[in-house]
């Protein structure tokens, strides 16, 4: 994701890494083109087309642009506020750990190393990706093993968890009724990422993207003839114009419907992993200074 100050106009609106610019060009230049041989025909040959339709079709275009970008933002937004719960879950459970199992560090450092790989493997299942060496010391190298041949690795490793805690219990360190707390921060764990998976799994209605791809197409197309008779030597700088904003919506939508990647409009993962990690070390942390008498 691009971190930017939006006080700083000229900084964004000069920047182009993370604009879509660079995927318009191409069909910006195309426009252009035909804008030059509309006014041309427009000036030879006295060619051109009246605006009468492309007037009424702007309507329903501009509509179906607007719930385009409406349906990839919600898909954003939705996105984010389901990574934000499991990083608010995974804080309050450290906390629980540090408050209810401050008297075995030991094991409060091993279910907190857990619940980071937890994280992890969550955002790997976001971004389909398969590679349990990128998390490093937070798997060993059994638990790698065993990960390796499994899809659901993410269940696995919350089971793994929920065994832990329920073996913490037996022993007598967690009552009933903290055991079900604990447990039910790692269910909406799960139930988060089945929320992100859906964004995953379900894109945008091969339908609705062909049609408006389509119409926004020949739209753009034709419109340069259009203009001829309006802005005459103008009509390639007109055409470009109006190619670059309604291009440019389709593609923002299209930008952000994905989330999880690693476009940079797509949502930080990494950087909210080391987030969790961070902050989880430092809850244990704060704890166990706390827990040391003065």
């Amino acid at each position: 994701m691009i971190d930017y100050d939006g006080k700083r106009w000229f900084e964004v609106l000069f920047r182009v890494h993370g604009s879509v610019l660079p995927q318009l060009t191409l069909r910006i230049v195309a426009v252009t083109v035909l804008g030059i041989l509309a006014a041309w025909l427009e000036a030879h040959a006295g060619f051109s087309i009246a605006p009468i339709a492309h007037t009424l079709i702007g309507v329903p275009l501009g509509l179906l642009l607007v719930f385009r970008t409406n349906t990839s933002y919600d898909r954003f937004w939705e996105g984010r506020k389901l990574i934000g719960m499991m990083v608010n879950r995974s804080r309050d459970l450290t906390r629980q750990m540090a408050s209810w199992l401050a008297t075995d560090p030991a094991s409060c450092a091993e279910l907190r190393r857990l619940l980071v790989a937890l994280v992890a493997l969550l955002h790997q299942r976001l971004r389909k990706e398969t590679d349990l060496s990128a998390l490093g010391p937070l798997l060993s190298e059994s638990e790698r093993a065993a990960l390796e041949p499994i899809g659901a690795r993410s269940s696995v490793v919350a089971t793994w968890l929920s065994q832990r805690l329920a073996r913490h219990a037996l022993a007598g360190k967690l009552s009933e009724q903290r055991l079900q707390q604990m447990d039910q921060n790692i269910t909406t764990l799960i139930d988060q990422v089945g929320g992100a998976e859906r964004i995953m799994k379900t894109p945008v209605p091969f339908a609705y993207a062909q049609h408006i791809k389509t119409f926004l197409l020949l739209f753009c197309l034709t419109v340069p003839f259009a203009m001829s008779s309006t802005l005459h030597w103008l009509t390639p700088a007109g055409a470009a114009l109006l190619a670059f904003g309604l291009f440019g919506i389709d593609e923002i939508g299209i930008e952000i419907e994905e989330p999880f990647g690693y476009d940079p409009n797509d949502l930080p993962l990494d950087l909210i992993l080391k987030g969790v990690d961070q902050d989880t070390r430092e809850i244990l942390g704060s704890s166990a200074t706390a827990a040391t008498p003065a």
